[in-house]
């Protein structure tokens, strides 16, 4: 709720005297969606669009329930700033005055294509294990405030969201809500796009609410607009029903999939992320405290990188001849079974390749600015440009790797002249052996899903989804959809 400007021209749907909060006074209805009421300190608004839930007839009153800045009263358009409940007590003098309020703003609501169902999933083991918890007690009063109705179910094991996607009647749903971290989001991904009718599916909107360890994608998504990556900023993104759409890649190897909306790492981040699983007695201080050790006992990876620049990008590598270096199969999606969506129909033998050869110490890429909410490696990326931001590392001194890892929070290490910062539009990875250790691999990432782990790495013992070998990226634009704050 904010002051109004007093040069504001309005086209109004009501105005009359009524008791707002007990006190009598004059209060207008705008057809742009404004409450206007006059107090001793100037005239107030209440923006039903971008602050109101929803509201309630009770007896001669109105309750208007909103979600605005904690600031006052007042509600500005952007910054970090989180939400709390307020209430709007409306009484106008008459039943007649009542119904045409009601009405009025009834058809304004309904104006506005906001959900009206929603699939909820809460992983109930991520993070610091409160997902029910906050679900309970701050995600499910903002619904009843906002009569939207839902499905509630947990996740009992990994992949279990997957599971539940690919056979859910989508029909009865306006939307998925994940309230997780990035983990769930990603199995919902992959769950739609590999139904049957995955064309239609993978359009339904899908929303996050965070409670897991990275949640990079709503902090994107947040950030985008100056808000603070919060439960209450997150779920009224859902509430008000802004849609946008966003990047999915393809990670193919011969007929193996996986579609990732985050990221992509090898070297030095994959280590940190995975390796210091062991150290989790730590909590969140295991990622600090395993950067520190990696950077000390520093390695490097044999191998080389090929991909399509960006358009402005294509001074960066080598040119390369892939029919050469690729083999057929690699390249031909109709090997891959015919089932679900099956990536990017582009001819990669057409594309200008280049290359740049290895030993690489990181490689990274990114397909929102955000891997976590303290984590901003690629500030330039965007939700639906096309393209990925790939950030390499291949020679750094120590000293000056720890100083660029600090920088990470704000996106000043892409500034280092250690980087090598780009976007790319197909991706192909060719891991080798450690440097100066010939039977020790990598371990290669995606959306925390451990891809490929090669000999001798932590846990190489376990079934990965794919090879230690060459994989490749393709990316579609837009294909998936999102609840947006704007």
């Amino acid at each position: 709720m904010e002051l109004a400007p007093e040069t504001e021209t309005l086209t109004l749907a009501i105005s009359e005297q009524i008791r707002v909060d007990g006190t009598l006074t004059e209060a207008s209805l705008s057809t742009d969606g404004k409450i206007r009421w006059k107090t001793e300190s100037g005239e107030r608004r209440l923006a039903i669009e971008s602050e109101v839930l929803g509201f309630s007839a009770e007896g001669p009153r109105i309750r208007v329930r909103a979600l605005v800045q904690r600031e006052g009263w007042c509600c500005g358009d952007g910054g970090g700033r989180n939400r709390e409940r307020r209430d709007l007590v409306l009484e106008p003098m008459t039943e007649e005055s009542k119904i045409a309020w009601c009405g009025k703003l009834r058809e304004f609501i309904d104006s506005l294509d906001r959900p009206k169902k929603l699939f909820i999933l809460v992983n109930p083991f991520g993070g610091k294990k409160c997902a029910l918890e906050l679900f309970h007690k701050q995600v499910k009063p903002l619904l009843a405030a906002a009569d939207i109705q839902y499905t509630l179910q947990e996740t009992q094991y990994q992949l279990h969201a997957k599971e539940i996607v690919n056979s859910l009647d989508l029909s009865k749903f306006d939307g998925i809500v994940c309230v997780s971290g990035d983990g769930v989001l990603v199995e919902v991904v992959n769950g739609l796009l590999q139904r049957g009718d995955w064309d239609a599916a993978i359009k339904m909107p899908l929303g996050l609410v965070p409670a897991g360890t990275g949640n990079g994608m709503i902090k994107s998504l947040l950030d985008s607009v100056g808000d603070a990556c919060s439960v209450s900023n997150a779920i009224f993104s859902v509430i008000r029903g802004h849609k946008r759409s966003l990047d999915v890649a393809t990670v193919l190897q011969g007929e193996t999939r996986f579609f990732s909306v985050l990221m992509l790492t090898w070297g030095l981040v994959a280590d940190i992320d995975i390796e210091s699983e062991k150290y989790r007695w730590m909590g969140s201080a295991r990622l600090d405290f395993y950067c520190i050790l990696r950077v000390i006992c520093l390695r490097k990876y044999h191998g080389c990188i090929s991909f399509v620049p960006a358009p402005g990008y294509e001074t960066y590598g080598d040119p390369i001849d892939q029919k050469n270096r690729w083999s057929q199969k690699q390249d031909d999606n109709s090997e891959v079974q015919q089932c679900g969506y099956q990536g990017p129909i582009t001819s990669l033998e057409n594309m200008e390749w280049k290359i740049i050869e290895g030993p690489f110490i990181s490689v990274w890429l990114h397909n929102v600015p955000w891997a976590s909410e303290d984590t901003m490696p690629a500030p330039n990326a965007k939700f639906a440009d096309g393209y990925l931001d790939l950030i390499i590392i291949r020679d750094c001194p120590k000293s000056a790797l720890l100083s660029m890892l600090t920088k990470l929070s704000d996106g000043d290490h892409v500034k280092s002249p250690y980087i090598l910062y780009l976007k790319v539009k197909a991706f192909r990875l060719e891991p080798g052996q450690r440097v100066g250790e010939p039977t020790k691999g990598g371990i290669i990432d995606s959306d925390g899903e451990v891809l490929a782990r090669g000999e001798r790495t932590y846990k190489c013992g376990q079934v990965a989804m794919m090879a230690y070998g060459p994989i490749q990226m393709t990316v579609d634009k837009g294909l998936a959809t999102l609840f947006s704050p704007v």
